[in-house]
């Protein structure tokens, strides 16, 4: 258990290092299948005040098993991933200001490029909005539904982040560190999109051959990128 303390620790710690959070504005999760329970940051946490002492241990119900604080206010959203989704090690979710944006403007980020296409494939879509019942009822479960619904038969591993209306990203990985490194990728995507709309509005997406090859030579099953395992 503390290692998996540990390790959500120092990927919560990784947000404020590449710019991803303000302030709180942020938290990271981490799963442990075999327990069936998760360790996320607690809810409200300065991160130059926190240590992993301070990750808060809940069940798959939300229940705090292990920890001195309240956990993340998105916690349910978390739990709603890890059930469904038997890939998933970690998830994050920021207020990074270029992603956000795009969840603010409702629209995907479009692949526009190869930098998106060596981790995303396709557009990091944008979710509906949530009704005003979804709001005022179980709001952060019901964004996690909502997230779901969005990805719907997509391998969540191939595209591993949405944006939710009005609201920002979420990302997830194998690891609490992987989430995190798909997040700052995130960002960084939207930033450029962002951009080359700017340059050229009639900008259309990425070749899909292109698009395929990028996106294969990492995550295929003849990947041949990096120096392998």
């Amino acid at each position: 258990m503390q290692q998996l303390k540990q390790q959500v620790f120092e990927a919560n710690m990784a947000l404020p290092r590449h710019g991803l959070v303000t302030f709180t504005w942020g938290n990271v999760s981490g799963i442990d299948r075999d327990r069936q329970c998760i360790a996320i940051k607690p809810s409200g946490v300065a991160y130059e005040q926190m240590s992993a002492d301070d990750m808060v241990i809940v069940d798959m119900n939300g229940v705090v098993i292990e920890g001195k604080y309240r956990p993340s206010s998105d916690t349910a959203t978390h739990l709603a991933l890890y059930k469904q989704y038997p890939e998933l090690g970690g998830v994050v979710h920021t207020h990074s200001t270029h992603a956000t944006a795009w969840a603010q403007a409702g629209l995907s980020i479009p692949a526009l490029g190869t930098t998106h296409a060596d981790y995303f494939f396709g557009d990091i879509r944008c979710t509906r909005a949530l009704t005003i019942d979804e709001v005022q009822g179980e709001y952060e479960l019901n964004t996690g539904k909502v997230i779901i619904e969005t990805l719907g038969s997509h391998h969540p591993l191939h595209t591993p982040g949405v944006v939710v209306y009005q609201h920002g990203p979420f990302a997830w990985g194998k690891t609490a560190e992987d989430a995190v490194h798909n997040a700052v990728v995130m960002e960084e995507v939207a930033r450029m999109a962002w951009i080359a709309r700017g340059i050229n509005p009639a900008l259309k997406p990425i070749d899909s051959y292109l698009m395929n090859k990028h996106f294969q030579r990492k995550h295929g099953p003849n990947a041949y990128y990096g120096q392998g395992r």
